[in-house]
């Protein structure tokens, strides 16, 4: 900052002629500092209180839903080993696809960044088929019973 700036309106203090005045008590100012200081600690301790409460909600909801996808992966065990095998054949397509995708993108790249046809034609064709072929997967993954066992992570 410059020093012009501190003697502009937006930072100077308003006039207060009763700190002027001799009668004025110090002790006024720092009750009325350290009520605002209580009161502004008494706001922070509630918000973090409402923040616990939403995060219990957040995590009784995840429980809940990890609890019945439990439930269902023992209720439906060969569909979910099914779900399983399906995610992985869907995996490898996955990346073939990608392989695609970057192989386009590396022969087309000048055109890409030169050309907003191209480059909507490209998102066109790439990018439903990706975000659809990604949302079965992590379908596929959820209700499989490979993601819990310790060899999901291959």
């Amino acid at each position: 900052m410059t020093p012009d700036s501190h003697s502009s309106p937006l930072f100077r203090q308003p006039h207060n002629p009763s700190l002027d005045h001799p009668v004025f008590e110090p002790r006024e100012a720092e009750v009325t500092l350290a009520d605002m200081l209580f009161r502004l600690v008494a706001a922070q301790e509630r918000q973090n209180e409402l923040l616990e409460e939403l995060i219990e909600q957040m995590n009784a909801t995840q429980r809940q839903k990890q609890s019945e996808l439990g439930q269902w992966k023992e209720a439906n065990p060969q569909l979910a080993k099914r779900c399983g095998t399906a995610a992985e054949t869907l995996s490898r397509v996955q990346t073939e696809f990608l392989e695609q995708l970057t192989d386009e993108v590396s022969e087309t790249a000048e055109s890409l960044v030169d050309s907003d046809f191209l480059m909507n034609e490209f998102v066109d064709r790439y990018g439903p088929r990706m975000t659809h072929l990604n949302g079965v997967l992590q379908m596929l993954a959820q209700l499989s019973t490979y993601s819990d066992r310790p060899n999901a992570a291959k």
